[in-house]
């Protein structure tokens, strides 16, 4: 028994869990790790999540955002118990029918669920947000450079400094000429497999919300084009611009503006998974990532075609390769052999 399983006993042993059964869950690409417990001693069924510090994991964002999720009636899990020091949550089990699942299982469900999604994000967005760092252009032009540190070193086996300088000159300059100063909360990873169905709850209540721990504050179209440029599944075109004007309409906001931000965040939210999808694969040993590379690196290629994009299109074409099958393969190969830059 390892030391992480005695500590994880120890910890149950204090909460309705100590005898209940635990099957893994499938985690997401950090590193923590989620168990569900089976009943407890009053019946309820939980999810463990198990955050070690050790590994550099802080459940401290998790708590503070979940309290103020639901403290404007959103259905973040409730939290059962918790020690920060060892990096344990219980949480409320808000169950297995996330977004991506349901629409898989019954496609005519897929325009509520979207609209669903939309319709919380003017609700999230319409509450003064709690004290977060902000994701401001300079953390934004940091991140959209993950592409050039990862992806095109994976791809091209080098990193043109000169690129990658003259690139984020420009992206910095671009955000901070175009968008609005942060303003609302922004999950980061708002997409449809964070969210879960939970129809027999009414109104916002429906959208289950998970993975938010890494929130900030931002603009508001951000957690729309993470929900509808999602990298794992391929959002239609017509549900896409069908939201878009949902949001506007019931925002009120500029519509010129609003996509501009859209587009610039779309093109600056892809560039870093592009980066991080490499990365989860040549740094962790996740190859797995790469196959959702072709998806994420179509989103760029769309939202260059914007004109808000126009004066970033020569750069990254000429600084990124398009991920062949011959690319791919080459970042599959360097799977777990950069151990850090």
């Amino acid at each position: 028994m390892t030391d992480r399983i005695n500590v994880i006993e120890n910890f149950l042993s204090k909460t309705n869990w100590s005898d209940a059964t635990m099957s893994p869950l499938a985690g997401d690409a950090s590193l923590r790790k989620y168990l569900r417990l089976g009943p407890g001693t009053d019946g309820r069924i939980a999810v463990l999540m198990d955050a070690d510090p050790a590994l550099g994991n802080d459940i401290k964002p998790f708590v503070h955002v979940t309290g103020f999720l639901r403290s404007i009636n959103l259905s973040a899990p409730e939290i059962y118990a918790e020690d920060e020091s060892l990096g344990l949550i219980i949480l409320e089990d808000l169950g297995d029918d996330l977004f991506a699942k349901v629409v898989d299982q019954n496609p005519t469900l897929e325009q509520n669920l979207y609209t669903s999604a939309t319709d919380l994000l003017f609700h999230l967005h319409q509450a003064t947000p709690p004290a977060l760092s902000a994701y401001d252009s300079k953390t934004m032009t940091e991140m959209a450079t993950l592409a050039f540190d990862w992806y095109q070193l994976g791809a091209c086996e080098f990193i043109n400094d000169d690129e990658r300088a003259e690139f984020n000159s420009k992206f910095s300059r671009a955000l901070t000429d175009e968008l609005s100063p942060p303003s609302v909360l922004i999950q980061r990873d708002y997409h449809a497999e964070n969210l879960v169905w939970l129809p027999e709850r009414k109104g916002n209540l429906r959208v289950g919300l998970l993975d938010y721990q890494d929130a900030q504050l931002g603009h508001p179209a951000y957690d729309l084009a993470s929900l509808l440029k999602d990298a794992r599944r391929d959002v239609p075109k017509t549900i896409e611009e069908e939201m878009i004007n949902r949001y506007i309409d019931i925002s009120g906001t500029d519509e010129k503006d609003f996509r501009n931000a859209y587009h610039l965040l779309g093109l600056q939210r892809n560039l870093r998974i592009l980066g991080v999808f490499a990365r989860l694969s040549m740094h962790f040993g996740k190859p797995h990532y790469i196959d959702l590379i072709p998806r994420v690196w179509n989103y760029i290629q769309c939202d260059l075609k914007e004109p808000i994009n126009a004066q970033f299109r020569d750069i990254l074409n000429k600084a990124l390769p398009s991920p062949t099958p011959e690319i791919l393969q080459r970042l599959r190969d360097k799977c777990a052999t950069i151990p850090t830059l």
